[in-house]
């Protein structure tokens, strides 16, 4: 086996992942590591605000595949301290994908639906121009540019609204919350697409699969079923919930409208990617988000109540 990947389709590939301990990086670990052999590296055993760290932890390994999912996400407080998101989900990004490139190694950056302005419906595109509207967006704006700078062999995946067992979730607060019996109410006039950590996982198994040199660039990875708003979502966690036995207590959700949220940042209200090109290269449909979340609740919603 190559640096550069495997010489069969069913060869293990070495991989690490740079943000393991997140809501992805921990269903990377969990996913992959059980046909692959998959190494972590969380916040506590790498800063990647330190350059030095990253090169000492990341280029003395020796890997066929690096993927990064971490980053600062916090976006109220990447507002508030833009350099430190720039030197985290711009720069670090792009450190890292030198390294991969030294190696002849496989490099996937995740990145986010917030790099759009969403000032209009519809499903985004790879090929539609960003607009950023916050600190948060711009820094992984510019970490897309700078990781293609590397290679445009490499893969920038968009990924939006996570979920899955290893981090709590919005999922998991509104339907906790409906088993509590409180009030529900979510955002219905912001739009984007509810994805499983565990098909974004698959999809990039499918991504690191294809033959050598082919693809690469901005791929966006989402479940499918169209674009949803927060209420529609939660409504659905809750009606799912219902529909697995959860003693439910509230089954209601209220719209809000985002401007009575209070965020400090700037949010964008129309997000929705379309995954076409990802099925295009890989022969892969995603299931709807629906579906991802009938599973997931059913799965785990036992274990959300007060």
């Amino acid at each position: 086996m190559s640096a550069a990947g495997p010489e069969r389709e069913g060869d293990p590939l070495r991989i690490v992942v740079v943000g393991s301990g997140g809501r992805l990086g921990g269903a990377l670990m969990r996913v992959l590591g059980e046909r692959h052999r998959v190494v972590g590296l969380d916040r506590g055993a790498l800063d990647l605000a330190e350059p030095d760290a990253v090169r000492r932890e990341v280029g003395g390994r020796d890997f066929d595949a690096l993927l990064c999912p971490a980053a600062i996400t916090g976006v109220d407080y990447c507002e508030a301290h833009p350099e430190e998101a720039m030197r985290v989900n711009a720069e670090a990004p792009a450190l890292l994908a030198e390294l991969a490139a030294a190696k002849g190694a496989r490099f996937v950056h995740y990145s986010t639906d917030y790099v759009f302005g969403g000032d209009q419906p519809g499903e985004r595109g790879e090929a539609d121009p960003v607009g950023p509207l916050g600190a948060y967006g711009r820094s992984k704006a510019a970490g897309e540019q700078r990781v293609l700078a590397v290679s445009p062999r490499f893969w920038v995946a968009r990924v939006s609204w996570v979920f899955g067992p290893e981090r709590a979730s919005f999922l998991e607060a509104i339907v906790g919350r409906a088993l509590a019996g409180e009030a529900l109410s979510a955002v219905a006039d912001k739009y984007s697409v509810p994805s499983a950590a565990d098909d974004l996982c698959r999809m990039t198994e499918a991504l690191l699969r294809l033959p050598e040199g082919e693809g690469g660039g901005l791929v966006h990875l989402c479940n499918g079923g169209g674009g949803c708003s927060w209420q529609e979502y939660g409504q659905a966690a809750v009606d799912a919930a219902a529909r697995a036995g959860l003693p439910l207590r509230s089954r209601a959700v209220a719209p809000m409208r985002l401007e009575e949220i209070g965020f400090e940042a700037p949010r964008p209200r129309h997000t929705a990617m379309s995954n076409a090109r990802f099925t295009r290269l890989t022969g892969c449909e995603p299931r709807p988000w629906r579906e991802a979340v009938e599973e997931h609740v059913a799965r785990y919603g036992s274990r959300w109540g007060p």
